[in-house]
């Protein structure tokens, strides 16, 4: 039970600092395998609690009046074909593999928010048509279905630096396509009787309440300050990845 409870606590920072900037699952995914859950079932009970939690902030935004479903409905359909087609890979790939290949995107993860461009509040015009927003939003929702920590960075830079939308903005439409990934994974996980149910129930109702504190702060306050955590999380966890004796990746390196 007291690993439970330390997963909830580390589902609700990172529901809150995913709600502001995306990346929440740097913590979660790392957290579950450090706590002895395989990497693809790491990667189901994730989508879990991320679907909640990012549900929740999705109609936190959505209430607002932030969301633009008419002009989102095609993304969000490519989002979902996206993201079911990565949990499908997912599941097809070795376990080993995929422990020693979890480092590697984790310091890509810090080189992206390091390198990331910063992002305006005011609205622009798009610089992609749909079709071109539909092929970039499905390309995310397949790496969110294989994998998933910084998905919500990517969908808010695309939509800030190819959408044409401002920050704030950019982030709620963020949260409406996360959840559509983080629900079509889940249901393909299901599907493949990988999700951890007594961990990631307790850890859903966190996210919820992380996304929900975090949706509210983005909307008075903007997502900015929270990449440089992003950096220093991720670069942490990685370290704390390749401290395992058994890790492929810490293997193949002879650490």
């Amino acid at each position: 039970m007291d690993i439970i409870a330390l997963l909830a606590g580390v589902a609700f920072i990172a529901g809150f600092i995913d709600a502001l900037a995306g990346g929440g699952g740097l913590l979660t995914i790392p957290a579950l395998m450090a706590a002895g859950v395989s990497p693809v079932s790491a990667i189901a009970t994730n989508k879990l609690q991320g679907t909640f939690g990012t549900g929740s902030a999705f109609l936190a935004f959505a209430r607002k009046g932030h969301i633009d479903f008419q002009r989102f409905r095609w993304p969000a359909i490519g989002a979902m074909i996206g993201a079911g087609a990565g949990s499908y890979v997912l599941q097809l790939i070795d376990s080993g593999f995929l422990a020693g290949f979890i480092p590697v995107l984790l310091i890509a993860m810090a080189i992206y928010f390091l390198a990331a461009p910063d992002m305006s509040d005011v609205d622009r015009h798009s610089r992609v048509g749909m079709a071109g927003l539909f092929a970039i939003v499905a390309t995310i929702g397949f790496y969110d279905g294989f994998f998933g920590p910084g998905t919500g960075s990517f969908f808010t830079t695309a939509l800030v630096a190819l959408g044409g939308l401002g920050l704030v903005r950019a982030i709620a439409h963020t949260k409406f396509l996360n959840f559509c990934t983080n629900m079509m994974s889940l249901l393909v996980m299901i599907a493949g009787g990988k999700v951890v149910w007594i961990i990631g129930l307790p850890m859903a109702l966190a996210s919820i309440l992380g996304n929900q504190a975090g949706a509210h702060t983005a909307m008075r306050f903007g997502g900015k300050g929270v990449r440089p955590v992003l950096v220093v999380m991720s670069l942490a966890l990685t370290v704390k990845l390749l401290s395992d004796p058994a890790n492929p990746l810490r293997m193949m390196l002879h650490f």
